[in-house]
């Protein structure tokens, strides 16, 4: 009879996309999954049964936080920030009282950390971390992760790039297309607003929104959820992973490319143009922010890539066709 010992996967925030391509890797690798969430089996509200779910896991996985795909009110951004921060303050007091503590804890951050870049791409060994918003809710999140000492767990923060899926912000991109809205988007003046100002203990930036002449030129860098779920398994076998890791394809593209690709893949002859002021407009309409089409991200996945990781997509257009049969199948 076959008495090894079934390994264990504690998840947070399995219900999302990512989330839920995670779990289903992990269990077809022969985990035992354990999903910890509002409504799942665990739940953040009860610490004890947190401590019995990392107890004995061998890996732990957080990718719970409320969605960024909306507008930045008060409310959103207290809940964007606090629902990062809280949830991954409960797993590490979870795993430090644990008798047998995972060996590896990789918790989801944000590529949106490092500043907006046109003259350079940021890798994790030189890379400039940014100010306002964003990047204070990515940075406490952050310092919540690496907080304390755990001396038998490997931690890791996952920066991802804007994720290429049945996601949300696919689903966005895809669809400014189909309704003519694909064209170039340019930065530039906006309308003096203030909800990108800092937030946190640390807030940085200035109180109201910066813009930038980009003339469509920000980047755009992305991964494929595919190769997400391929950068966890990587980075949960191989012992050298640890700290914070660009998890973003190694050909980031521009928004002139993007919007072109998006075009050409769903058919659309013309997209128009827009201003940064038209933006703020449009993206009023759809409850979501400019900001997410007009930072300007420029990422590389050095760690990933010194350590021999190898991406199964890099070619965005393929990516994004390959996403949108996903969701027309959904």
């Amino acid at each position: 009879m076959d008495t090894e010992r079934r390994q264990v996967a504690v998840i947070a925030g399995g219900s999302g996309f990512v989330g839920r391509a995670v779990v289903q890797a992990l269990a077809e690798d022969g985990y035992a999954v354990r999903q910890i969430g509002r409504t799942a089996p665990v739940q953040w509200h009860d610490a004890a049964a947190l401590a019995r779910a990392v107890d004995g896991a061998d890996v732990v996985i957080n990718l719970a936080g409320k969605s960024v795909n909306c507008r930045y009110t008060d409310r959103n951004r207290a809940g964007i920030l606090n629902s990062r921060v809280e949830t991954t303050r409960a797993l590490r007091e979870a795993i430090a009282t644990a008798e047998r503590p995972p060996r590896v804890w990789m918790n989801a951050s944000t590529a949106t950390i490092y500043r907006h870049s046109t003259d350079r791409p940021n890798a994790e060994s030189d890379g400039e971390i940014g100010s306002g918003f964003s990047v204070d809710v990515a940075t406490s999140w952050e310092r919540e992760l690496f907080a304390g000492s755990l001396p038998d767990t490997r931690r890791v923060a996952l920066r991802m790039a804007i994720v290429i899926g049945d996601g949300p912000a696919t689903r966005m991109l895809l669809n400014l297309a189909r309704w003519g809205l694909g064209g170039t988007q340019f930065d530039g003046w906006c309308p003096p607003h203030h909800r990108y100002r800092g937030i946190g203990d640390q807030p940085t930036g200035p109180a109201r929104a910066p813009w930038y002449r980009t003339r469509g030129r920000q980047r755009f860098s992305w991964v494929h959820t595919d190769d997400v779920v391929a950068a966890v398994r990587f980075i949960r076998d191989d012992p050298r992973m640890s700290g914070p890791v660009n998890v973003a394809s190694p050909h980031p593209s521009e928004n002139r490319t993007l919007m072109r690709t998006l075009r050409s893949v769903v058919g659309a002859p013309v997209g128009l143009p827009a201003q940064r002021w038209m933006l703020e407009a449009a993206m009023w309409v759809l409850r979501t922010e400019p900001e997410l089409v007009l930072k300007s991200r420029w990422v590389v996945p050095q760690a990933l890539s010194d350590a021999g990781f190898t991406f199964g997509h890099t070619d965005l257009r393929a990516a994004l066709v390959d996403a949108k049969e996903a969701i027309d199948a959904s």
